[in-house]
């Protein structure tokens, strides 16, 4: 039986795992192997639908890709099965019959029962010898290593190996053939050394190739990590985007409804002076009426007669009048109903539009507390207007122009901005930054600017991320801090223009500044974008609530102003103020912004204007 195990055995075994067959599968060219050693082999060449054989190179096509719809080896497959159930014998024992074996020794090529393996082991001789368990075999995990015996001299075992032939061979068989034939000879442990070599080192670069790699499917997962937080930034820039870009149409649709509000106002005040007169003129005629029809109650004589007689003269005079007609109320309904909302269809901008058919009128015209006190105007978050003073405080009006509340009145000042926070940044006439709390109360928080000596005067703004902008016009310089203080984060050159005043935009890192004859766009790096300029005209910019910009244009000589409402591109919408007359101020420098509730405020040095949307139509 063992003797049956064996040279069946040798037989049996996949010439790629070297084991028994597993689940044998043949090629067309009759060479077979185990399911699992072609699957891993086609595994190799996944842009082909054939297999090369190991043996002799012949291509088989694989049906599908699939290479268990290979044909099967029932023939070879029963026979593994049937060695599978048969377990060894000893072939160590000399005994007639022989027990079973328990374990195979790699180098004596021999399956030793239980006694065989204690002697084995025990003899010094034997004590390097690779001893494998029979159960270890049997499962395939470890295949048998042995000396096959030649055909030619049945009691050789084949210790040689022929490299020109390429296979083992006995040492006559070497002798006697292969060395007639000029092949080369050496010894099988030798070759397998060789063999061995080889194959290290192909395992070794394989290895190495196989770190290399892992190592870029490594740098693939950092690429893959590196695109998941560019698209993660993305959304988040989209959803901000959107959120800011809800912000500043919320903020455009409620100065369109105070306008609205306002214009409804007027036409209600209107109307409702017509009703109260025609209240008032059927009141006085029942009144009348009352008079009069005394006269029926008893004959009238005398002083009472004539009475009677002026009272019914009164009455004929009165009934005489034109009765109010329909025209005046429905000139009313005409005017409103000739304004319209003008929206606003152009690439790169968002707005709802603009009301038409109504002009813009004065509403308030306020003297401030001194002449030429007026250095910086901005809109603060309580809807108000910040009016900053050079001799000490600064002065928040309503929209309605009532002087509400001045804080700061020790600190000599010269501009003003409002962090999201509800804090506020100053800067005074020495050109130092400071931050004050919504309760106006100075915070330990030091900003290293430059002198005036340094960059000369200049404003200062804050944009959607709470950076501060400082700007310098001697210098051409704007400097960027953080709310955190310190020393400026970067650095803006204005090469071309002098930056007096400065806007930031709510949606964009752009900036609007004033040069003294222009308007200059530019982007976060100091790159000018866009130009406005008007012959002998000073501009005064102000950035709104929906990143429109509006400009006043002003001849100060002439002591006129007007207002022209732009794109965020600086391209023309409209003009709503023309040629306001103001009060000519001795210092040559004006702002203006917009109230959070729509009115637009323009401040000279000695006095603020506040215009107001009226009803009259154009």
């Amino acid at each position: 039986m063992a003797t049956f195990h064996h040279i069946s055995s040798q037989n049996l075994e996949c010439p790629i795992c070297l084991a028994l067959f597993n689940q044998p599968k043949s090629l067309t060219c009759s060479h077979t192997f185990c399911k699992g050693c072609l699957q891993r082999i086609f595994q190799t060449q996944p842009e082909q639908q054939t297999i090369t054989c190991p043996v002799c190179r012949k291509e088989t096509p694989i049906p599908s890709g699939d290479v268990s719809k290979l044909q099967t080896n029932i023939p070879l497959s029963s026979l593994v099965d049937e060695v599978k159930t048969k377990s060894p014998t000893c072939t160590a024992c000399e005994m007639d019959e022989k027990p079973p074996a328990v374990s195979y020794c790699q180098n004596c090529g021999k399956y030793m029962c239980k006694l065989c393996d204690s002697k084995h082991s025990s003899w010094t001789p034997f004590s390097t010898h690779t001893v494998t368990a029979l159960s270890e075999i049997l499962s395939g995990k470890v295949p048998i290593k042995r000396r096959l015996k030649c055909k030619n001299h049945p009691n050789d075992d084949k210790e040689f190996f022929c490299t020109g032939c390429r296979e083992y061979v006995c040492l006559r068989c070497g002798m006697l053939r292969h060395l007639q034939a000029g092949h080369h000879i050496e010894e099988a442990a030798i070759h397998e050394e060789k063999l061995m070599t080889i194959i290290k080192e192909l395992q070794k670069e394989a290895k190495s190739k196989t770190t290399s790699i892992e190592n870029h499917i490594d740098f693939i997962q950092t690429q893959r990590n590196e695109i998941a937080n560019i698209m993660r930034r993305l959304n988040n820039c989209i959803d901000k985007t959107y959120e800011e870009y809800i912000k500043l149409l919320s903020a455009r649709r409620e100065t369109l409804k105070c306008q609205v509000k306002q214009l409804s106002e007027k036409f209600e005040k209107e109307l409702q002076a017509m009703d109260e007169e025609s209240h008032q003129t059927i009141h006085q005629m029942n009144v009348m009426e009352e008079l009069v029809a005394n006269g029926v109650k008893v004959p009238l004589e005398k002083d009472a007669l004539i009475a009677h007689d002026t009272l019914c003269e009164n009455l004929k005079s009165f009934l005489g009048r034109d009765y109010p007609d329909d025209q005046s109320p429905r000139g009313v309904t005409e005017r409103a109903r000739k304004i319209s909302l003008r929206k606003h269809v152009k690439v790169n901008e968002l707005s709802l539009g603009e009301l038409e058919g109504y002009t813009w009128d004065i509403k308030a015209d306020i003297e401030l507390p001194s002449k030429n006190i007026m250095t910086c105007m901005t809109r603060a978050p309580d809807g108000k207007m910040a009016v900053v003073s050079s001799k000490g405080g600064i002065h928040l009006y309503s929209p309605d122009g009532e002087l509400q509340q001045t804080v700061l009145k020790d600190v000599s000042n010269l501009e003003i901005g409002f962090l999201s926070n509800g804090r506020r940044v100053v800067r005074n006439t020495k050109h130092e930054i400071s931050l004050y709390t919504p309760q106006w109360k100075k915070l330990d928080v030091t900003f290293e600017t430059m002198s005036y000596d340094e960059g000369g005067y200049g404003g200062l703004t804050v944009d959607r991320d709470d950076n501060i902008y400082v700007s310098y016009w001697e210098s051409k310089k704007i400097q960027v801090f953080t709310p955190q203080g310190g020393k400026a984060v970067r650095e803006i050159m204005c090469d071309k223009y002098s930056p007096w005043q400065l806007c930031c935009f709510h949606t964009m890192e752009k900036l609007i500044l004033t040069d003294p004859s222009a308007v200059v766009c530019i982007d976060g790096n100091g790159k000018q974008e866009n130009v406005l300029m008007k012959e002998g005209m000073d501009p005064f910019p102000a950035v709104c609530r929906d990143d429109s910009v509006i400009v006043a244009w002003v001849k100060h000589e002439e002591g006129l102003v007007s207002i022209d409402r732009y794109t965020r591109d600086l391209e023309h919408v409209h003009n709503f103020i023309t040629d306001f007359k103001i009060i000519v101020p001795e210092l040559q420098w004006y702002y203006l912004q917009e109230f959070e509730s729509g009115e637009i405020a323009f401040c000279t040095t000695d006095r603020l204007y506040i215009f107001y949307v009226k009803c009259e139509v154009r």
